[in-house]
């Protein structure tokens, strides 16, 4: 629960980010926008030729009788456009990250050093080469959702429980991999590959699912989906570094995934050394003959 809360969290303060930030705020808007105006066309001939695509999907329902063939077509029409939109919701940030590609990279950078500074080791690469790794680390993502979405969409036409559990489920792994597309900009930052991230994000399950199911639920609303993706990259940027430990000086030893240094036999486990390495201000009197007066029968000041 305390991960669901920092998810949570993460978001709000990534959306504040941005508001206090308005020239950030406002070119994020561009990329978004012109991915909705894709997305919208493609959902709408989507809604328009639904009918058709499910009779071309359900020969075997050719001889049914009323009212059967017109409630199979019509479920598998819905469930249909339902997991496009799911996809729609993941891709969607894939598509304007990869439109925003320089933009949403500096935004992230930019939070990060408002945060604390970025790590150490930051890895450096061409735009091009993001562009290529941003690409098919996204075709990774996607295929992976597939592999959750489309046995959920057969369990859709399961009576009762189609209708109730699975939209539950389909939300949390579309919110889990969005969590994990818009990451990605802070993690490549870091050189982490996309299966690590996958495995980073599976050990912190309820940060993920925090931080994308509430994501994943206001971006059905496509003109709410413009407005929130700018606020939605600095707050992943956010989440990474508690991911990953970053304190500002680098990754921290004790983050997932990473080994934990031990300490070397010879190594003091006193808190303070044994000796000290400053001369001593009043050093001990070595043991010995008693000084010899100086002439005159004195001891000189220092040796009394």
């Amino acid at each position: 629960m305390r991960d669901l809360g920092a998810g949570l969290r993460y978001l709000g303060q990534g959306q504040r980010w941005v508001l206090t930030h308005g020239r950030w705020f406002g070119f994020g808007l561009l990329p978004a926008l012109v991915t909705l105006v894709l997305y919208a066309a493609a959902l709408t001939g989507l809604a328009f030729w639904a009918d058709d695509i499910a009779a071309w999907a359900t020969p075997f329902a050719d001889d049914w009788g009323s009212p059967w063939q017109t409630v199979l077509r019509t479920v598998f029409a819905v469930l249909l456009w339902i997991a496009v939109l799911m996809l729609a919701v993941l891709s969607f940030a894939a598509v304007s990250l990869l439109v925003g590609e320089l933009f949403y990279d500096k935004l992230s950078e930019k939070v990060e050093e408002d945060a604390g500074g970025l790590p150490e080791g930051v890895v450096e690469l061409s735009l091009w080469r993001e562009l290529w790794l941003g690409l098919t680390d996204s075709l990774y993502v996607l295929w992976r959702t597939l592999r959750w979405t489309v046995p959920l969409f057969l369990l859709g036409f399961v009576p009762v429980v189609g209708q109730t559990v699975i939209p539950v489920l389909g939300f949390c792994v579309t919110g889990f991999f969005l969590t994990l597309e818009l990451a990605s900009v802070a993690m490549q930052r870091r050189g982490i590959p996309v299966r690590e991230r996958l495995a980073m994000l599976r050990t912190r399950r309820g940060l993920a699912l925090g931080f994308g199911v509430p994501l994943a639920l206001l971006f059905l609303v496509p003109l709410v989906a413009v407005f929130l993706m700018p606020g939605a990259v600095a707050g992943a940027a956010l989440l990474v570094r508690d991911l990953t430990g970053t304190d500002g000086r680098g990754p921290d030893s004790g983050a997932p995934g990473r080994p934990q240094p031990q300490p070397r036999p010879h190594q003091q486990t006193q808190p303070y050394p044994q000796t000290h390495p400053y001369p001593q201000a009043h050093p001990q009197v070595q043991a010995g003959p008693p000084p010899s007066p100086a002439p005159g029968g004195s001891v000189p000041p220092h040796q009394r």
